[in-house]
Formats: C-alpha cells, structure tokens, sequence
C-alpha cells in the first residue's frame, strides 16, 4: 500500500514564490479557499482589507507583480501548521515596502495569511 505525499511548505518553496518575475508561483502556495486580510495606513486593524478565495487574492497579487520592484525574503519560520515571514520590496526610485506575514497551512498550502505592511512616503 502506497500513501500520497502532501506537499510540504519551506521556506525554499516561499522564496521561489516571492521573489519570482510573476505572481504564478506565489499564487501556486494558496488553497482555493484562502483568505488574506491586509493591514496598512489604509486599512487599518478594525477594518482590514479581506479577500476571500485564490480569484481575488490572484487579482491583487498580479497587481503588484506587474509593478516595477523587486521582491526579497528576509526571514521565514515554519512550525507546524503555521509560518511566519518578513519580505522587503524596492522600487526603482528607491521606495521600498516592509511586510510582515503570519500564515496558516493545511495539507503544503496557505489557507490564511495575516499581512502587515509598510511603505515609505
């Protein structure tokens, strides 16, 4: 009797998706399900930004891959069912962008994510 293998999420497999040229690769990481609230100076703490489903995460996110900038992992935990990671963003004029992300994980995939983010002005 054989067993099917889950995909396992690392930190390897995070960074290939973040600092990947599109959103394709990142966008392989999230369950169908997924949901991912967003905190930032405009969308503040009682009222995040939430999308729901891979659809509108994938509309976000092939906005921002169609932006010049580049896309660091700085730093990535993995425990478990959940990981942790911080990504810096760079501009080409020089602004740059700080993340901080909490995820949660079922079977390899992202089924939730908390992002707090920060840019300069």
């Amino acid at each position: 009797m054989t067993t099917a293998s889950q995909p396992v999420f690392g930190t390897d497999t995070l960074r290939r998706g973040l600092e990947a040229d599109t959103s394709a690769p990142l966008m392989s990481l999230y369950a169908d399900d997924a949901e991912l609230r967003i905190v930032d100076r405009n969308t503040q703490p009682s009222h995040p930004k939430v999308l729901h489903g891979r659809d509108e995460i994938a509309t976000m996110l092939d906005d921002v891959y169609s932006r010049d900038m580049t896309h660091t992992l700085e730093a990535c935990v993995v425990q478990g069912d959940h990981a942790a990671y911080c990504e810096s963003c760079q501009y080409p004029d020089g602004v740059r962008v700080l993340s901080e992300s909490m995820l949660t994980l079922r079977d390899g995939k992202i089924t939730g994510q908390v992002m707090i983010q920060a840019w300069d002005e």
